[in-house]
């Protein structure tokens, strides 16, 4: 049996690598949208939650660089996992989120990492511009803004676009269910809105 990372060793992990509170955001909500996706298709919450709070949390000190691609997010961590004696299973699926590594998401949970990173940063900034945050924002209206490309135009849409049918989900379905899972940590991700 592989031991899992607890969440307070990612959380150690994540703190020493990253302080840049957006970012740390960005972690929180992946872990999120992890856990709710890990309980629904009956699988492990506490290795699906830490696999989603680490995988950036060597974005902030190994940024991506096209001149040096081997001293690049996501390589960089996953070599300091492996040092840590992380699980293979962690390290494919951080390796795999990243569509420039060449890693091909191959268990479900990498897939589903795929599916969930792009979309919580978009569906971030949806509700940041709504006064009432997330508390009442749907698919609909992030379906809307994807199609604005001067919104978040920083974010990859294809892949949010294109990433549920890996997992077997219905997009609008999937936006939902990953609102669903950030609404539920609406405060540490300070986008109850200020209505």
């Amino acid at each position: 049996m592989t031991r899992v990372p607890s969440r307070a060793e990612a959380l150690d992990l994540m703190h020493e690598y990253t302080g840049n509170e957006n970012l740390r955001k960005h972690m929180y909500a992946v872990e999120a949208a992890m856990r709710a996706y890990a309980a629904k298709y009956g699988e492990d919450a506490d290795l699906w939650g830490v696999t989603g709070l680490i995988h950036d949390f060597d974005y902030e000190k190994f940024p991506n660089d096209a001149l040096s691609p081997t001293e690049e997010h996501p390589s960089s961590g996953v070599a300091i996992l492996r040092e840590n004696g992380w699980p293979e299973e962690i390290l494919h699926a951080v390796m795999a989120h990243a569509e420039h590594t060449g890693v091909e998401p191959e268990t479900l949970m990498a897939r589903t990492l795929r599916a969930v990173d792009e979309l919580t940063g978009f569906v971030t900034a949806c509700a940041l511009v709504r006064p009432t945050g997330i508390s009442d924002l749907r698919a609909k209206s992030v379906k809307k803004k994807l199609k604005d490309r001067s919104f978040a135009a920083a974010v990859n849409r294809e892949e949010i676009r294109s990433y549920p049918e890996a997992i077997g989900e219905d997009m609008t379905e999937h936006i939902d269910f990953v609102i669903e899972a950030m609404r539920g940590i609406a405060d540490t991700l300070e986008l109850q809105g200020h209505a």
